[in-house]
Order: C-alpha cells, then sequence, then structure tokens
C-alpha cells in the first residue's frame, strides 16, 4: 500500500483506530475494574493511549472463552485454520503502514525497521498458514510383527502466550500462528509498554475469520498477578514466554505444578567473532546489522565483539566510521536511523554498563554518554580495549554499544564465545570452511551466523541452550510445541481369528 504522509495528526489518526480493550471470548471489553494504564511514545515519554488494565478476574474470563473454544477450533479443518492465517497474512500486510506507524510510536524503532518487522512478522502466519494441512502422524509395522503402530498428533490444548516489548508484531505472531495451524486456542499477554500493536493485529485476526475466543488478547500492567492464576489452572496446557532468563525461571518453576507444556525464548549474550582472514567490509556491514537492528534491544544482537588482534584495529576504525553515521532521532523523522530506548530505566541501565566498563578500563571510540533533550535516546557507541572480566560482556546490554575485545587464536575465541550461561546465538566471520564447520561444533549455540549478522527467518527454528531457553519457534520444529503425540498399538490384522 502507499504509505501516507507522517504527520502528527497522521499519528494520532492510527493510534485512535487501535482498540484499547480486552478481547475476550471476541468482544471488546473494559477491565473488570474499569481501570486503564498508559502507552508511552519513548520519544517524547507523552501518553499515546490508555489501554485497559487486566485483572486476574479478566485474566480467567479469557481462559474460560479459550477451555470453551478449543473443541470447535481443533476439530476445524487443517485447511480450514491454514487458510483464516492466509488471510491474516493478507491484512497484516495490507495494512503494514498502519501497523509499522503504531510500532514506531510506541516502541521508537525508525519507520524503516518497523516496516521490515511488519514484512518478517507477517511472514509467520503465511509460512504456518501452509503447515497446518502438513500436520502428520505415521502407521508403521511393529519389530516383532506382531502388532501395528499408529502415530497421531492433536493440539496441546489452551496456550498461555506472553510477549515481549522488543518486537511488538513479531513476537505475536510467531506464537499465535502456530497455535492456530496445531489448533490451539490461545490467551495473549503483550508488553505493558507495547500492547497496541499486539491489540491492533488482534482486531486484523478477528477480521481474517478467527473464531470468537480462539485468540484472547489481556494488556495488564500486574503481569505476574493476572498470568499466576492461569498457569495454576488445570485447563491451561501449554506456556511460551519470550522474555528475560530471570521471569523465565520463575515461570518455568509455576508450569511444573501442572507439568505444563513450556517454551522459553530468554536472554542472549551473542559472541560476534571476527578471525584473521575475515572480510573485513563485510565483517563490518554484519556487525552494524547484528548490533544496530532495532537500536540493539534485541535477544539475538551481537553483544561482545572479539576480533582478532591481527585486525582490530582496522576493524574497529572501519566500524567507528560507519556508526557515527546513524542519526538518534525519533523514528518518525526521515533520516532517523536510531530511534530511542523503550524507556527510561532500559537507558540508564545501558549507560550504567557503560560507565562501569570504562571505570574498568575500557576507552570509548564513540559514543558514550546521554544526549540532552527529551526521550529516551542513547547514540551508537564503540568501546575498546574491554576488559574480558568487565560487566557489561557478562550481560544483556539492550542498548546500541558494542564493547571490542580481541583475540589471539582460535581456541581462545571459542572460550571467549562460550564463556556465558546463555547460548542463543552466535556469528562469526572467516573464509575458512574447516574452521567454520569446527565452529558449528565447538560453540554453545542454538543458533550460528556465518558471514552473516542476521539469522532470524520464519522457516528456520529459533531458539538457545544454556540459560538461553528451550524450545523452538518458526520452522518446522514450531508447530510441534503446540502438538501432542498420541500412539495407538493396533493388533495384527493378519493374526488367525479366534475360535469360538
Amino acid at each position: 500500500m502507499t504509505a501516507a504522509p507522517m504527520t502528527a495528526a497522521r499519528g494520532s489518526e492510527v493510534i485512535a483506530s487501535v482498540p484499547t480493550g480486552l478481547l475476550i471470548g471476541g468482544e471488546w471489553r473494559a477491565a473488570a475494574s474499569g481501570a486503564t494504564f498508559p502507552v508511552h511514545d519513548p520519544a517524547t515519554g507523552d501518553v499515546l493511549a490508555e489501554v485497559a488494565d487486566a485483572t486476574p478476574e479478566d485474566g480467567m474470563a479469557a481462559l474460560d472463552a479459550a477451555a470453551a473454544a478449543q473443541e470447535a477450533w481443533a476439530a476445524t479443518a487443517p485447511r480450514e485454520r491454514g487458510e483464516i492465517l492466509r488471510g491474516a497474512f493478507e491484512l497484516v500486510t495490507a495494512r503494514a503502514e498502519d501497523f509499522a506507524l503504531v510500532m514506531t510510536l510506541e516502541m521508537g524503532k525508525p519507520l524503516a525497521e518497523s516496516r521490515a518487522e511488519v514484512a518478517y512478522g507477517a511472514e509467520f502466519l503465511r509460512w504456518f498458514s501452509e503447515e497446518a494441512p502438513r500436520i502428520s502422524g505415521r502407521y508403521a509395522t511393529a519389530p516383532d510383527g506382531r502388532n501395528r503402530l499408529l502415530v497421531a498428533k492433536r493440539p496441546v490444548g489452551p496456550s498461555l502466550l506472553i510477549t515481549p516489548w522488543n518486537f511488538p508484531l513479531a513476537m505475536a505472531t510467531r506464537k499465535v500462528a502456530p497455535a492456530l495451524a496445531a489448533g490451539c486456542t490461545s490467551v495473549l499477554k503483550p508488553a505493558a509498554l507495547t500492547p497496541l500493536t499486539a491489540l491492533l493485529f488482534a482486531d486484523v485476526l478477528r477480521e481474517a475469520g478467527v473464531p470468537d475466543g480462539v485468540v484472547n488478547v489481556i494488556p495488564t500492567s500486574r503481569a505476574g498477578a493476572v498470568t499466576g492464576p492461569l498457569i495454576t489452572d488445570p485447563r491451561l496446557r501449554k506456556l511460551s514466554f519470550t522474555g528475560s532468563t530471570e521471569v523465565g525461571r520463575r515461570l518455568i518453576a509455576d508450569a511444573a505444578h501442572q507439568v505444563l507444556r513450556v517454551s522459553m525464548e530468554l536472554g542472549g549474550n551473542a559472541p560476534f567473532l571476527v578471525f584473521e582472514d575475515a572480510d573485513v567490509d563485510a565483517a563490518v556491514e554484519g556487525a552494524l546489522l547484528a548490533k544496530l537492528r532495532n537500536g540493539g534491544e534485541a535477544c539475538v544482537a551481537a553483544n561482545r565483539f572479539l576480533v582478532h588482534e591481527s585486525v582490530a584495529e582496522e576493524f574497529t576504525t572501519r566500524l567507528v566510521d560507519r556508526m557515527r553515521g546513524y542519526v538518534t532521532a525519533r523514528g518518525t523523522e526521515p533520516d532517523s536511523t536510531l530511534g530511542p530506548l523503550v524507556d527510561e530505566s532500559t537507558r540508564d541501565k545501558v549507560a550504567e554498563l557503560v560507565s562501569g566498563a570504562i571505570e574498568d578500563g575500557a576507552r570509548v571510540a564513540l559514543g558514550g554518554s546521554i544526549p540532552q533533550g527529551r526521550g529516551y535516546f542513547y547514540p551508537a557507541t564503540v568501546l575498546v580495549d574491554v576488559p574480558q572480566d568487565a560487566r557489561i560482556l557478562g550481560e544483556e546490554i539492550f542498548g546500541p554499544v558494542a564493547p571490542i575485545t580481541v583475540f589471539r587464536d582460535e581456541d581462545e575465541a571459542v572460550r571467549l564465545a562460550n564463556a556465558s550461561e546463555y547460548g542463543l546465538v552466535c556469528f562469526a566471520y572467516t573464509r575458512d570452511l574447516d574452521r567454520a564447520l569446527r565452529l558449528a561444533e565447538r560453540l554453545e549455540t542454538g543458533m550460528f551466523g556465518l558471514n552473516t549478522g542476521l539469522v532470524s527467518n520464519p522457516a528456520a527454528p529459533f531458539g538457545g541452550v544454556k540459560q538461553s531457553g528451550v524450545g523452538r519457534e518458526g520452522g518446522f520444529e514450531g508447530i510441534d510445541e503446540y502438538l501432542e503425540t498420541t500412539y495407538i498399538g493396533i493388533s495384527d490384522p493378519f493374526a488367525s481369528p479366534r475360535t469360538p
């Protein structure tokens, strides 16, 4: 569609078109308490909208609706489920500019990046629309030849889907799409910082023909109070969460009481390795993508730049030159390439990590301080001579900061890369095929980007190892997270009939 000119009036118009209630049983409603909470523009701090603030009572009503709709949705033909998802893909694509503008206003990223997220997020709807009719089992003869083995797949059941604020559309589609494709109903709890995109998406799902109660959406400012009772309710059979490892651990513990199926996409601390034989120009391009996409507010963002000592100076110089060209401005401005961070606490943590690294002996090659003015902005920043034990190398930065450390050889690079409790993704640049294959086997990671700074793809299994979570989203593996396996043993059809 043609993009409408971006003006303050246009922004207000789009925000006003977004539902701000709770979606429960196919109806938009106010919270049981009547309470709302504000959604802020991180570029200014201004309130964009007031959204219904779900209570525990509302959360239970949403689960009631999901449980009531489960049997009929599971019995819906796979092709029909797929066609509804395909219709949702078409509608999201048609309203791409509206989605992009809402995301930019409530989360901060530049419009160009929001448009890219719309395309990425919509693709989960298309991918899983095609997977729905491909759900299959198997029929086989038992090894001893006496019986037949029938293996079938069926939906897990009502699912609680908890999404983060940093990719407000893609994280919703990445969970809702496979749940719907598998035949599961759901309760979606979007992040309180960015609920508007999820509410707009829910409205599109209704337009696409998703039956009442199949997808319910409950924004809330009190996540634990609302989701806690749902996790302990025996009707809930699946929990999918994307967020911090700290919260993920608590949710896994809570889910243990009902032995829920869980998918956890948790924290990351991605190393970005540049070897002595790397194409440095390509490595810099990949670094910009891996570091500054989404302003660094991504679990897959490059967090630790490990560069061979022979190319460290060249790589750093080129990276600084390129990052210096990034324009920090409100995401709706035409020249913006780096928007604000999502809120003040996120920006303050980034500033604290940078200050701590400097105290530990790191030097600032670019940026490194909070700019004056409104909004939660932080500039593109490069740190060099970062000590290997600096706190900034052990935590997710979630900001546009690139700390650089040098290594001497492959063994040291692998040791440094694996020296983390996380194992979500690792990036490496090398022209040596043997080394690349060694790295793929030696690195403790769920995903490996070889000579690329971007690995996310709806057709690929997204997820990590160690403290980065369990389960996979996307790919053929993504729908399996919402399916149970049932085995039926059948007596030998060729056995002699019994005599009376």
